[in-house]
């Protein structure tokens, strides 16, 4: 085949839904035209922790256009066992459960919700509602929950949570080390706040059956929850979530906003929208806030003899969230003795969450910088101190990978930054008034698959659509079906449809993880190949017998036909096939799960994405303020499905890691035990300005045992480690060492 011709995978295909987006087309959840809809104002809390004594609604309910008004002493029946809540990653514990008593759990919960035929009327009668507290002794503060930090028993930890594994005597090796680091480093708590706010419009078509218009990362776990909490059954519930305005973890879990809007919709027995303001973005989920005491030990030339991390992330009161923090650097790097150790402390918050690159851009962020500081100690270029402490294989796990190109990625990245001018000494790169910084880290992220299933229908007139019920966070997940289902057919992609995010579509796991783009498109790809397979039947049977004797194997699909891959005979159009068989449409249903395709187990082998950030700094010696001027991300992730949005992922993703190690920090009021910055006047998050030069580089890697498309995902390797290389470069420019991010001001003067 002419490679010319190949239409899809590896082609850099605009987003096929992107005019929709920027048009205004593409509704969001809180943007869809429902029917006698009314609006809800939820009333968060006051206080921390303790209980609702009393709730005068009078003047509330006296302002017109109001409907009703629900709290804990009026809501509808719900589910009491904790089992009935939990979603599809639940974490032990007990969820959340909106309204369900009197108790207060932490700042801004949910206590009320004003329900009225306008949304104004319901926002001025909320701000009416009189709540009377009893308050109990709280606590925010990280460091005070130190003391009661723990590791859950075994058993009860979350799933997506590995134990570290250690070997050797790792502190005898450190004690005996010729070069020796200890440190404790820190990550400040960041909030999640993605351009669209979470919200959910409930359609109510009576009888107990609703549609839900919900912000969420899997539209079928959302239906499975609210089925089971309030008593619906599966089949009176469809949740769609066709458009996300940005996920990053915050959705993968269903939002207290779908209880509430769920709830007053059964009450009420009508249609109802609820929105979180984006004050209230910061009463769910966020990155838990760590502290990260790394050992290393090494020889004189720089050879690691013993790794040794101990952290503690934070969680809530009510539920245990655990990452995988420690894990990382144990993985990445080579030594005879490691040791892990990983502890959770409970505050009065809501419970803490995934956040883009969950645990690994926490744990390895801060490993790079102890790294960084451990190649200074031994006297030995950063680059070439990794490369001398460079593993082969999983180094924690000891099991090979299906591939990793990570020394391609450190070769690539240094020469089309430069590395080899820099000069080792700190503060001796400057220009005017600004001094110059380079500094580098390393990032690696899980190449994860999931059990995902699609279908494909193909039409009379050539068109194609394709279907799965996962969902589209921002990825790109629309075109990467297209490009599949193009690249396995041979059919234009303007021909293609591609639909997702609704609960009524084959069956799909929550959209994280960087797994939906392996997942999806092995499952597109499977359902294309069976309708290939019913085109290839159909054509044998014409009676013009136009392939002659070619058996499967022996034909491929272009430019909208079959034909021999021998060039023998003529192409034969899809559509021409369809009309000869009489072939209204051709439809067919697959499933892909991992296994399939000659993949690998992680039992087996270990399945990673590899990279090497290079970033410069530039920092005004007189006002400490810090320019991150130049990045170059060099990624080894597998096959790339498409060039264009793959590069905007890591744009992405380097983006929150600059975010990361200069700006992102929620400040904790123990005194009133609230989040104090809650608003985007003072949450600080990367402006246009702050965003200068990043180069993204796509090493080579191929892997036919990582997923049936060889494909790894990008969603979270861009983020990892990226913080780490600012930081570095940050110390390189002015020989100040800061160990709590984000780097700040006030911390580079101190």
């Amino acid at each position: 085949m002419n490679a010319s011709t190949k239409i899809g995978i590896g082609t850099p295909l605009s987003r096929v839904d992107g005019v929709d987006k920027v048009t205004g087309a593409a509704p969001y959840a809180a943007e869809y035209n429902v029917a006698n809809l009314l609006y809800g104002v939820t009333v968060s809390s006051r206080i921390a922790k303790g209980k609702i004594t009393a709730i005068d609604e009078a003047a509330a309910r006296a302002v017109p256009g109001v409907v009703d008004i629900l709290s804990h002493a009026n809501r509808p029946k719900q589910a009491w066992l904790d089992r009935s809540w939990k979603d599809e990653l639940s974490i032990p514990g007990e969820p959340f459960k909106a309204f369900h008593d009197a108790q207060i759990l932490f700042a801004g919960q949910p206590i009320a919700v004003v329900v009225a035929e306008t949304f104004e009327a319901a926002r001025f009668a909320a701000s009416l509602l009189e709540v009377t507290y009893e308050g109990e002794a709280h606590n925010i503060n990280f460091e005070a929950s130190l003391a009661e930090k723990f590791l859950p028993k075994p058993g009860s930890r979350r799933n997506n949570y590995h134990p570290p594994k250690s070997r050797g005597d790792a502190q005898a090796a450190f004690n005996e080390a010729a070069v020796s680091h200890e440190a404790t480093y820190h990550l400040a708590p960041e909030h999640h706040n993605p351009m669209e706010m979470h919200a959910t419009t409930v359609e109510w078509h009576g009888d107990g059956k609703v549609t839900v218009y919900d912000k969420n990362q899997g539209s079928q776990g959302v239906q499975a929850y609210l089925a089971s909490a309030f008593g619906l059954g599966k089949k009176n519930v469809r949740v769609v979530n066709a458009y996300v305005g940005g996920g990053f973890g915050s959705g993968l879990r269903p939002q207290w906003q779908v209880q509430v809007a769920t709830m007053a919709a059964i009450q009420i027995e009508r249609s109802v929208r609820v929105v979180m303001t984006r004050s209230q973005m910061f009463t769910h989920g966020y990155r838990p806030e760590c502290t990260y005491t790394v050992k290393l030990g090494a020889e004189h030339t720089g050879k690691l003899t013993s790794i040794m991390g101990d952290a503690t992330t934070s969680t809530s009161r009510f539920e245990n969230n655990m990452e995988d923090i420690v894990t990382w650097g144990m993985m990445n790097y080579a030594s005879p003795n490691i040791q892990g150790e990983y502890a959770i402390a409970p505050r009065d918050t809501y419970t803490s969450a995934d956040m883009r690159a969950p645990g690994a851009a926490t744990g390895l962020t801060l490993f790079e910088i102890a790294i960084d500081e451990m190649a200074y100690k031994a006297k030995v270029d950063p680059l070439e101190f990794r490369l001398i402490n460079y593993s082969e294989v999983d180094g924690m796990n000891e099991t090979p990978f299906t591939s990793k190109a990570l020394r391609e990625a450190y070769k690539e990245g240094a020469e089309r930054f430069g590395w080899d001018q820099r000069n080792p000494e700190p503060r001796s790169m400057k220009e005017g008034r600004e001094l110059i910084g380079w500094g580098m880290a390393t990032g690696m992220w899980d190449a994860q698959f999931s059990k995902t299933a699609a279908s494909a229908k193909l039409s009379a007139n050539g068109h194609l659509e394709v279907a799965c019920a996962t969902s589209d966070i921002g990825t790109g997940t629309y075109t990467v079906m297209v490009q599949v289902a193009a690249d396995t057919l041979g059919i234009a992609p303007e021909q293609i449809t591609a639909k997702l995010g609704d609960s009524d579509l084959p069956t799909a796991p929550v959209e994280g993880g960087s797994w939906g783009a392996a997942s999806t498109g092995a499952a597109v790809q499977l359902a294309c190949e069976t309708i290939a397979k019913k085109l290839f039947k159909a054509a044998g049977k014409m009676d013009s017998k136009p392939l002659g004797d070619a058996k499967f194997e022996d034909v491929e699909f272009v430019e909208g036909t079959i034909r021999r891959k021998d060039a023998g005979g003529q192409p034969l159009a899809l559509t021409e096939v369809m009309r000869a068989s009489e072939f209204t449409v051709i439809e067919a249903e697959e499933t892909a799960s991992p296994g399939i395709g000659g993949m690998i187990s992680m039992a087996q082998k270990s399945r990673n994405t590899h990279s090497a950030i290079f970033c410069e700094v530039r920092v005004d010696e007189e006002l400490n303020q810090v320019r991150v001027t130049r990045i170059v991300n060099a990624v080894a992730a597998g096959r790339i499905i498409n060039p264009k949005t793959a590069r905007s992922q890591i744009l992405g993703g380097v983006t929150m890691g600059i975010g990361m190690a200069l700006h992102e920090e929620t400040f904790a009021d123990a005194r009133l035990g609230r989040w104090m910055n809650h608003s985007f006047a003072e949450y600080h998050i990367p402006a246009q300005a702050d965003i200068h030069d990043i180069e993204v580089i796509f090493v080579d890697e191929p892997d036919a045992e990582v997923t049936p498309l060889g494909v790894k995902g990008l969603g979270e390797i861009g983020i990892v480690g990226t913080a780490a290389a600012v930081a570095n470069a940050i110390y390189h420019a002015t020989g100040t060492r800061v160990r709590s991010l984000p780097i700040t001001i006030d911390k580079l003067m101190g």
